[in-house]
């Protein structure tokens, strides 16, 4: 793989981790009360169903195996669900530690 295809996915890489980033604390803020704009929501789901297409159009274009375009794939995918998972326990750990 050449080192600009190594970039196209690093930067898709880093652009969905931040919108799954954005809409975990958009849907917490909201829950808590705390006001969101609908503008701000609405981008913050825009930019994460875009990171997955970028992705998904990157990888069906990609001269890989088919084992290796799953594995990007995943990666993806559990990646963006352990940046929601991380920023999700910080969060209740802070609440806790505040409560007491």
């Amino acid at each position: 793989m050449e080192l600009n295809e190594k970039g196209y996915y690093f930067t898709v890489l880093m652009f969905g981790l931040f919108s799954a980033i954005s809409v975990q604390k958009a849907v917490r803020d909201q829950m808590e009360g705390i006001p969101v704009t609908n503008m701000y929501y609405g981008f913050s789901w825009f930019t994460t169903i875009l990171s997955i297409v970028l992705l998904t159009v990157g990888l069906r274009n990609a001269t890989l195996l088919r084992s290796e375009k799953g594995f990007y794939a995943m990666s993806f995918v559990l990646s963006l669900f352990s940046a929601i998972a991380v920023g999700k326990n910080t969060r209740d750990m802070k609440a806790a530690l505040d409560a007491e």
